[in-house]
């Protein structure tokens, strides 16, 4: 107790200097007025949910138990034997020789706001393709950091021809341009072909959004001449979420490492990042961050999966099954359907918020509504990955046929 240690330091002559510290902390000790919290008294619990939402997805057995294995320091040599690792699953992942291929420590805003703040100095032109939230949110990123933004707006669900962007890029002549290739929030698979060589033809940087998609539908960074490309590790890849794979080719490289100012973030300065990945050819690797160890187990071995797999992408989809019985109308052209997160409208007459209450509470299945501009437009349903099975889709069609059984119709 801290009264037998104190009556012990002050027998010897040593205890005498450090007797004061002592009742100091026993002071400190009985002082104490707020009492520990009641929750952090109980075990935890976490109940089981079948996520067939946008994303996370259920992790497999196999991710959750790399996940669990010993933690190793974030420096040691098996931990940049497992990062080495990891930037090969990512090459692999995106179809990439790229150097420059490292995962983020965060989700994949982690990685969308790298890739803005490392190629974008403020005062810059930016030209931000806009048919969900995502474009939205790299827009405010790109405006937070002091870049002149320009926006090109559709509605969710439809998709810009290469003629618009390069008319866009001949007007706004921006240093990047921005597009989501799996657009979550409506649902759309953006083309992608031509885009790049039209980026390079005007000197403009191509950054790709793959958070949606990657692992559900095939992207070839290197043949589709992508500058920047990220993802995240929370969806079709099926790992738990807090990492995020990012690539930056040599024309992204020498914009970023030739700037005139700063990113404006030091976490995601990649003049640190690339050291701590050993991207820049330095021997020794400096210490920058403490990274997500166990984050890391488990995004090495999601990748490893996806290697497995001869395409390098899950062949199966949502679309496939979910088309073949679904009663509701599909809110996006069939072959620009994003096989990971399929989006039905919502059914005539349903609040759609009760329908997804009465799912989760009488079926433990999450689906969701719309997000940003498909708020109130949509329903969301994600099979992906692991969870990408006929079963499910049979179990998600089943949840919402009883749904609209037992949810109120109003008479409008």
């Amino acid at each position: 107790s801290i009264g037998s240690l104190t009556s012990a330091a002050l027998e010897g002559p040593l205890g005498a200097k450090s007797a004061p510290v002592l009742l100091r902390l026993d002071r400190s000790m009985s002082s104490v007025t707020i009492p520990p919290p009641a929750c952090m008294l109980r075990p935890l619990e976490v109940p089981l949910r079948y996520l067939f939402g946008p994303g996370p997805s259920n992790v497999p057995p196999r991710i959750l138990a790399a996940g669990s294995r010993p933690i190793i320091g974030h420096l040691h040599p098996e931990m940049y034997e497992i990062m080495n690792d990891i930037k090969k699953g990512i090459q692999y992942a995106f179809q990439t020789e790229n150097n420059m291929t490292i995962a983020m420590s965060g989700s994949g805003h982690a990685a969308m706001e790298c890739a803005v703040f490392n190629t974008v100095e403020p005062g810059e032109s930016v030209l931000i393709a806009i048919n969900g939230i995502w474009g939205e949110r790299v827009a405010e990123i790109a405006e937070r950091m002091g870049a002149n933004v320009h926006r090109m707006v559709k509605t969710p669900g439809r998709y810009f021809t290469n003629t618009e962007i390069e008319q866009a890029i001949k007007k706004h002549k921006p240093v990047l341009l921005f597009l989501a290739h799996g657009e979550s929030s409506a649902g759309l698979c953006h083309p992608v072909d031509g885009i790049g060589d039209i980026c390079r033809k005007h000197d403009c940087l191509f950054l790709v959004d793959t958070v949606a998609s990657l692992g559900a539908a095939p992207i070839f960074m290197d043949k589709q001449n992508i500058d920047i490309l990220y993802s995240g590790s929370q969806k079709a890849l099926n790992a738990p979420p807090g990492t995020a794979p990012i690539s930056f080719n040599d024309r992204a490289c020498h914009k970023m490492f030739n700037r005139k100012t700063k990113p404006v973030s030091y976490l995601f300065d990649m003049t640190h990042l690339s050291n701590y990945w050993g991207c820049d050819g330095k021997p020794a690797r400096v210490y920058h961050h403490t990274g997500p160890v166990s984050g890391f187990f488990a995004l090495r071995e999601s990748l490893a999966i996806l290697a497995e797999r001869v395409k390098g992408y899950f062949p199966t989809s949502s679309v496939t099954f979910l088309n073949k019985k679904s009663p509701f109308f599909i809110c996006v052209l069939q072959d620009l359907r994003l096989p990971s997160v399929t989006t039905i409208a919502i059914p005539e007459g349903y609040d759609w918020r009760e329908m997804l209450t009465y799912i989760m509470k009488h079926h433990c299945i999450e689906m969701t509504g719309g997000l940003g501009p498909s708020i109130g437009m949509v329903m969301r349903i994600g099979l992906m990955g692991y969870n990408c099975e006929k079963t499910n889709a049979d179990m998600a069609l089943h949840a919402l046929a009883d749904a609209l059984k037992n949810c109120k119709k109003s008479k409008a």
